[in-house]
Formats: C-alpha cells, structure tokens, sequence
C-alpha cells in the first residue's frame, strides 16, 4: 500500500501569544484591528507561520503566497496592517495621513484603530489576490 504525504505545511496559530507579549497599552490595537480583519475576511484561517506575524489566509486553491493576503503587527509607534499591493496605493487619498510603504499601512498605537478602512483595505487585498488567480488561469 502507497503511503499519502502530505506537502501542506502545518499552519500555527499563536495569534493571542503575539498579542500578549505587546506591551499592555497597546494590547487592546491589536485586539481591535485583529477583530476588524477577521470581521472582513469570515472563514479565512488565522495563523502566524508565515512571517511570524499575525496572519490571514484563504485555503490555497492555487493562490500565490499560500492564500495569504493581510497581517499585522506592532513597531512602535504604530499598530501595522500587511496587505498585497496596490491596496496601499490604490487608497492614497483615504491613507493621507498614515504612514504607508508599499504594502503597510501605519496607524499610531495612541489612536483609535480606524476599523472601517480596515476592513475596506483587507477586502480589497483579498480581491487583488482573487483577481491575480483568475489572470493567471485564464492565460493557462
């Protein structure tokens, strides 16, 4: 009888640890833009084995990064959101004001965490990456 190995990496998920090790004032952020983000995102898979940040995927049905598409983190001063690009760049506007590279957005640890445009971003990082996959199989 043939043995079935599996290649799927196991996913971890030590997301509340992430968040117990930040100082206490900043405790409640993370809370909050975990919440939003997995309010955006129902069903996704919640793990931090990928960057080892706290993380959000979608089972890969043949997406890249292994269906990942928003994470967070802390670096004082701010409470960081990860999204795909061109999310970051295709919401210049809302983001004026906040700290942005290419793929981050960052609101400062001393401010209300904005949920909506959290939410709004992580939607969209997630239609970026539907919208990669539906290019790459219909080139196939």
């Amino acid at each position: 009888m043939k043995k079935i190995v599996s290649t799927k990496r196991a996913v971890e998920n030590n997301v509340g640890e992430y968040i117990a090790k930040a100082p206490k004032t900043v405790q409640p952020k993370l809370r909050e833009i975990r919440a939003a983000i997995r309010e955006a995102a129902p069903g996704a898979t919640e793990r931090t084995d990928y960057f080892a940040w706290p993380g959000y995927s979608y089972d890969d049905k043949g997406y890249d990064y292994d269906g990942m598409f928003a994470w967070f983190s802390l670096k004082e001063p701010h409470v960081r959101l990860h999204v795909r690009p061109p999310v970051i760049q295709n919401h210049k506007k809302e983001l004026a004001g906040f700290f942005t590279t290419k793929a981050v957005v960052g609101f400062p640890s001393d401010k209300p965490i904005p949920k909506t445009l959290v939410k709004k971003l992580v939607k969209a990082s997630i239609k970026v990456m539907k919208d990669m996959k539906a290019k790459k199989d219909k080139s196939k």
